[in-house]
């Protein structure tokens, strides 16, 4: 873990010299030309995100915002809240940014929060609020974990519909490798061991957090820890997954991006992964077709852990924070900008009224319909390391979360292994 950090804080330290024209909350020096204030906005860039499409927003939305030059800024890899934080670290906190957990920064008094009336037109308006006050806009709700799948490999291996019990994935697991088919892919190499969540996240979602919701804030009040029956179940299913054979091998050294390159290429037939796949998967049709499922639970509820906020987040130290706000808030409620990101990103937009663009594809709409029919269940549950607001684990976490997965993942660690060196993570944190 060592490695990785100080890997990360390498590339901070590089591009701290490159932003060295700015101030503290990132302000620049000077105002931009013609007045208007400048503002930096820490994006990130992922193959469904490139660049053209934060450059084509920023512009469109910068013309509703008469007085403000948007400095766009991007995170070296995925980890985006580790990399605020060093940013914050050395006095250049950016001004306004995208998908950064809140957590730390809003109890430090780093973040400006929302008023009721700002809020007045979300769906979810209290969603993510730490100690009563929203410090993110609870703009999307992505599914961080549902099974997609490859409809031939499921047909070779003779399995006729998707399966809804653990036990009915451990038949089609085992039905898939007799047929020589690796039935689930596994990411999370280099710095993109966030792609080495999704089966954990998974099975936390069905075991932990559907019957024990507030599990996260029982853990950080003390009266529980990692070690309880319910997570170790949920840890356990991984380890069981990687014991029997059914995860591809090869994956836990793959980037993101080339973990769903193979997939693409039929290296196995389920990839755990969240809702903005299908709309990669809509946009650049892979040779076979996909279909999607809920993660399976023991009782067959269909289970989808989801992250509810994931919006702009606004320094306290912006050069001008009324401004910076007006244009996160314009930001979001801009349907151009909205549909751009959902046909990008699957994101569920929940702003009050929105609705996805007709033409979205059919993995988008079926990915939609899993969600809808999980939140008339009341079967979406949070989803690991990045539980949102006071329900949330410290984002510090996250980090060795996801490389503790990739010990799962590989059967170097066991279950039990593996939760006791989290709740030393977790202690050391305290």
């Amino acid at each position: 873990m060592a490695a990785r950090w100080n890997k990360a804080v390498a590339v901070a330290t590089l591009l701290t010299v490159a932003l060295a024209g700015c101030t503290s909350g990132g302000k620049a020096k000077e105002s931009a030309a013609g007045g208007d204030v400048e503002l930096t906005m820490l994006t990130f860039e992922t193959p469904n995100l490139p660049a053209a499409l934060w450059d084509s927003a920023i512009a469109r939305v910068s013309q509703k915002v008469p007085g403000v030059k948007i400095k766009k800024l991007v995170t070296p890899n995925i980890d985006r809240t580790t990399y605020a934080k060093q940013l914050a670290s050395s006095g250049q906190l950016p001004d306004i940014m995208l998908a950064v957990n809140p957590q730390g920064f809003a109890e430090g008094g780093q973040l400006a929060d929302f008023s009721k009336d700002e809020l007045k037109d979300f769906a979810s308006p209290e969603s993510g609020a730490i100690k009563g006050k929203v410090y993110q806009l609870p703009t999307n709700a992505q599914p961080q974990s549902l099974l997609y799948y490859n409809k031939a490999d499921f047909t070779k291996a003779g399995i006729t519909a998707p399966p809804k019990t653990w036990t009915e994935l451990l038949t089609a697991c085992a039905k898939l490798k007799a047929a020589g088919i690796t039935p689930i892919a596994v990411g999370g190499g280099g710095q993109d061991t966030f792609a080495s969540m999704y089966t954990w996240v998974g099975t936390v979602g069905t075991d932990v957090y559907l019957s024990d919701p507030g599990f996260s804030k029982e853990i950080t009040d003390g009266s529980k820890t990692f070690d309880d029956p319910l997570f170790v179940k949920a840890t356990g299913k991984v380890a069981q997954l990687a014991e029997l054979g059914y995860l591809d091998p090869k994956g836990t050294s793959r980037s993101y991006a080339d973990h769903e390159k193979a997939f693409r290429a039929g290296s196995a037939a389920m990839y755990p992964m969240g809702s903005w796949f299908a709309t990669s998967a809509d946009n650049d049709k892979p040779k076979f077709a996909v279909g999607v499922f809920a993660w399976p639970s023991d009782d067959g509820k269909a289970v989808v852990p989801t992250l509810t906020g994931g919006g702009l987040s606004v320094s306290a130290k912006a050069d001008n924070v009324e401004l910076a706000k007006k244009f996160a808030l314009e930001w979001t409620k801009d349907k151009e900008t909205s549909d751009a990101f959902t046909k990008a990103d699957g994101t569920f937009n929940t702003v009050a009224g929105y609705q996805p663009p007709a033409d979205m594809g059919p993995l988008f709409q079926q990915t939609l319909a899993i969600y809808n029919q999980a939140v008339k269940d009341q079967t979406v549950t949070p989803a690991l390391s990045i539980e949102q607001g006071d329900n949330g684990l410290p984002a510090d976490l996250t980090v060795p979360v996801q490389q503790l997965a990739v010990e799962l993942l590989t059967g170097k660690s066991d279950a039990h292994t593996v939760i006791t060196k989290l709740d030393k993570e977790y202690a050391a944190l305290k």
